[in-house]
């Protein structure tokens, strides 16, 4: 792995990247931003009923506590396996950096990028945890939806996709790979993306999205520690 500072002329190369780190996730994190080029890549409350309130509340669930399986987002940092980063993100440091939230019941992200040789990755995992699984789905349902060209996920939460798109700046490409995977109440975002500033070309499409949905699986899996009891 190249230390910093980095030589000047590499320096040039790297400064699309280095603006978008430092402008922060929200911009690498694109499930909520449009893609120039799609590249398709598909793996295959009802409110309690009337009675006194005392009695209600302590002998019977509400029909909303059923459907939210997940009280808190887990520690996003450590949603992912440390063998998962390495393959991923070479040279990044497992333990990743998370992202400040206004909120970290309901939303927590953890960013982990590295520059190896000439290879740069990047990958984003965010957890959300909404109310019910009604409004989980509409979420999962309208950002999916902003989100063409990709496909369902089979086996991954209660429903999955994941879109591949690639970018290209000042001759520069990058791929990234975004996968929304929705669990009962709760919603994980994954983004993967990666650029060789020695070819100028980006990672396959394959790579790309392989990588985000196997990390969108550590990420399902991790949500166990935030059920409620």
């Amino acid at each position: 792995m190249r230390d910093l500072p980095l030589p000047l002329a590499l320096t040039a190369r790297l400064s699309p990247v280095v603006v978008l780190a430092c402008a922060g996730w929200a911009l690498t994190s694109g499930p909520f931003a449009p893609a120039p080029t799609a590249e398709h890549h598909a793996a295959q409350q009802d409110t309690p009923s009337g009675g006194a309130e005392a009695s209600s509340s302590s002998t019977a669930p509400s029909s909303t506590a059923v459907s939210k399986a997940y009280a808190s987002a887990p520690a996003p940092c450590a949603s992912v396996a440390a063998k998962t980063i390495g393959s991923l993100v070479p040279g990044a440091k497992t333990a990743g950096k998370e992202i400040p939230s206004t909120d970290t019941k309901v939303r927590r992200t953890c960013s982990w990028n590295a520059l190896k040789g000439f290879d740069y990755r990047w990958l984003d995992v965010s957890f959300e945890i909404m109310d019910s699984q009604a409004a989980a789905q509409k979420a999962y349902e309208d950002r999916t939806a902003e989100k063409s060209g990709g496909g369902a996920v089979p086996g991954l939460g209660d429903s999955a996709y994941s879109v591949v798109n690639l970018t290209t700046q000042d001759k520069q490409q990058t791929r990234e790979g975004v996968v929304m995977a929705r669990s009962s109440n709760a919603l994980v975002v994954v983004t993967y993306n990666g650029s060789d500033f020695e070819t100028k070309k980006a990672p396959d499409t394959d790579e790309i999205n392989k990588g985000a949905i196997k990390a969108a699986r550590d990420a399902v899996a991790a949500l166990g520690n935030g059920r409620q009891g």
